[in-house]
């Protein structure tokens, strides 16, 4: 039986990229210290499935140094000892995924001569953040006071992600590579990225993040749109990278959010009760993270307070209990997002899109897809 010498680097590199160890792989792979030292060396058949358990491609194993694999778009994170030097497979395929759909889409938009949309890259980095905080009121469809008729934070997320589709943003929520449980996504790693197109603007939130967090990073990526400016981003204790583009679209989403006038008349409000942030989430409809944010920008409290209450906050939301996970279908709608759903449903049934094609794209087959298809908006119950 053939067997096929491997470079120790390659290995450890695979390794280093799919974010494990030799020691967690010795179950299922008992040789591999063997392996990475050059005392033995691996069949076809182990190389395949050592290639299938790091996410690493098979002809990668068969170079004589690692590979360079930088993200096709620019990679901002807040600074930070553990910063890994190469993006991980999961945030790799995830982009990719999401660059085939907006392919798709910008190709089908211009077929369909549809015109590109105003608000991308409508905007310039030195502008007031109060100014482009107005204008994307404007662009989703909400009066200044939007979230005062909002029960809760929770439904202003929902409504401000359905705001984006209704403008033509494609807005998706996962927090696994497609459909893979077994592959999920680390928010320590990214929060989100944002692809801007003028016919088919993209924005992806980390699902596996925390509700918290969500907000403000897709108000964040809006303000990315705004800019013309496609990019991944961790945003650690919501801060931007030290980067010009990212530090003016943290300051439009907080203005976007938390108006600073608004602030300032409530947070005199605030200090006569306890819980001054939870008073402030129901005030402006946003997480209380997002609230002591906001504070901490505005020169209301110190830093050591709001990282003291940062951490403390995400130890108790580490600690509540799980969900099941949800309706299967109502997940879907999220991860493939509604706009993108409805654009290939409608592709099929005027014959513009082979069902074959739709599966690629959406990530489901057969029956799964058709039911998707009818639980979608303005389907009438019809694939």
């Amino acid at each position: 039986m053939s067997r096929i010498a491997i470079k120790e680097s390659i290995l450890r590199w695979a390794l280093d990229r799919s974010k494990q160890s030799i020691r967690d792989l010795l179950p299922k792979f008992p040789r591999l210290n063997d392996w990475a030292d050059g005392i033995a060396a691996p069949t076809l058949r182990q190389l395949e499935a050592l290639a299938s358990a790091t996410r690493t491609p098979l002809g990668y194993f068969f170079l004589n140094e690692p590979p360079r694999e930088p993200l096709p778009i620019p990679y901002f994170r807040t600074t930070g000892d553990d910063v890994p030097s190469e993006p991980s497979p999961g945030l790799l395929d995830t982009i990719y995924a999401m660059q085939r759909r907006q392919d798709w889409m910008r190709e089908f938009m211009t077929q369909e001569n549809r015109e590109p949309l105003q608000f991308v890259n409508c905007a310039k980095i030195t502008e007031p953040p109060e100014r482009l905080a107005r204008k994307l009121r404007q662009i989703m469809g909400f009066a200044d006071d939007w979230a005062a008729a909002v029960p809760n934070w929770t439904e202003a997320l929902q409504k401000l992600r359905l705001a984006g589709e209704r403008a033509g943003i494609m807005v998706v929520v996962n927090g696994i590579v497609g459909n893979n449980t077994h592959r999920k996504l680390d928010p320590g790693e990214f929060r989100g990225f944002v692809l801007v197109d003028k016919y088919a603007p993209l924005v992806f939130l980390n699902g596996a993040d925390g509700k918290a967090a969500q907000m403000f990073t897709l108000a964040h990526e809006l303000a990315h749109i705004l800019f013309g400016s496609s990019a991944a981003f961790d945003l650690r204790q919501m801060a931007p990278a030290q980067d010009a583009t990212e530090r003016a679209c943290n300051r439009v989403a907080a203005e976007f959010l938390v108006p600073a006038e608004q602030l300032k008349a409530a947070w005199r409000q605030a200090q006569r009760v306890s819980d001054h942030w939870q008073f402030l989430a129901r005030r402006f409809k946003v997480s209380e993270i997002v609230a002591a944010r906001r504070a901490l920008d505005m020169n209301l409290i110190h830093r050591d307070e709001f990282v003291t209450f940062y951490e403390n906050y995400l130890s108790a939301e580490r600690k509540k209990p799980r969900g099941s996970g949800g309706d299967y279908y109502l997940n879907q709608d999220v991860r493939v997002g509604e706009l993108f759903g409805t654009t290939v449903a409608q592709a099929v049934r005027e014959g513009k899109l082979l069902y074959t094609e739709a599966y690629e794209l959406t990530g489901m087959r057969g029956k799964t897809y058709d039911k998707f298809v009818s639980q979608l908006p303005g389907s009438g119950g019809h694939p």
